[in-house]
């Protein structure tokens, strides 16, 4: 073991975090909601901090900051330090045997994707369980939260990352039997101008891709507005409206006619479905086992 660490000198450890996502966003109020802190506590975590070093790390010009030269330098320091930590925290997590192996997805993908699929893997694999953790809003993979995800990425991962595609980010849209009754006999893609149209907030854009796509000029209504697509699926499933899909989600209810696809058109988008963790990681044997259950045949 190495020499003692004089502890005194420490800055207050807990105020490092919204020291560091101020610095980087340049805001406090971003932080704040990064963090899922008040404004103020951030403030004071900051304040803390400033109060320990003896410096301003942020100079104030009304509402907006900008970090000081000696903000700039600490966060160097501050920034290395937390990524060392998380780097150890999540050596020791991954090295617990016992210790599910965390999963994280999106609500949509998790109920009508994985889910069905989880009963077989457990089957096949009954030493390893599994922790799944969905998010309504953030897309981004989470290595601190979960050993493998299934995301979707516009752009590959980088190289620390293994990246396994699933499926296209393919768009098409779904409705009622009921619904599908008000449009003419062939509809076109315009014909879905006078159904209501049900958009995910996250996903505002994709209404505008899918018309674009087919040659249609669309200006966004006060439409339903929902926070995922597991909620937009259930307005459409009660004829309440058109749902956009973007992946092989409604298979069973296509199958079964529960839902139609009021046209033929789809659009695929930049980006795709996949698996995702950390390089170093896709050797695990759980790791594996995950991924190589749900991946297409072929090489990952």
């Amino acid at each position: 073991m190495s020499g003692k660490i004089d502890l005194r000198k420490l800055p207050p450890l807990n105020a490092l975090k919204g020291f560091e996502a101020t610095t980087r966003r340049q805001s406090v109020r971003e932080a704040a909601e990064e963090l899922c802190l008040t404004h103020p506590a951030v403030s004071h975590q900051i304040q803390q901090l400033e109060e320990d070093l003896g410096v301003a790390l942020f100079s104030r010009e009304g509402r907006s900051i900008a970090s000081t030269p000696e903000g700039r330098l600490f966060y160097g320091y501050a920034r290395k330090a937390l990524e060392l930590l998380v780097e150890g925290s999540e050596t020791v997590r991954r090295s617990h045997a016992q210790r599910p192996l965390r999963v994280q997805t999106y609500v949509t993908a998790s109920l009508r994707w994985l889910a069905p699929r989880i009963p077989a893997f457990s089957a096949a694999h009954p030493d390893i369980r599994l922790l799944l953790s969905t998010c309504a809003a953030e897309w981004d993979f989470d290595e601190s939260l979960a050993d493998v995800g299934l995301v979707y990425c516009e752009t590959p991962p980088g190289p620390e990352f293994c990246w396994v595609p699933l499926f296209d980010y393919r768009l098409f849209p779904v409705c009622s039997p009921a619904l599908r009754a008000r449009l003419p006999a062939r509809p076109a893609p315009r014909d879905l101008l006078a159904l209501p149209l049900v958009v995910i907030y996250s996903e505002a854009r994709n209404w505008d891709l899918w018309f674009e796509s087919a040659g249609v000029a669309y200006q966004p209504d006060a439409g339903v507005v929902v926070d995922t697509l597991a909620l937009a699926l259930e307005f459409a499933l009660g004829g309440s409206g058109v749902a956009l899909v973007n992946g092989p989600f409604v298979d069973a209810e296509l199958a079964s006619g529960r839902l139609v696809q009021p046209v033929e058109h789809a659009a695929t988008c930049a980006g795709g479905w996949g698996l995702i963790c950390r390089r170093e990681l896709r050797d695990h044997p759980r790791v594996s086992a995950f991924i190589d259950f749900l991946r297409p045949a072929g090489p990952a």
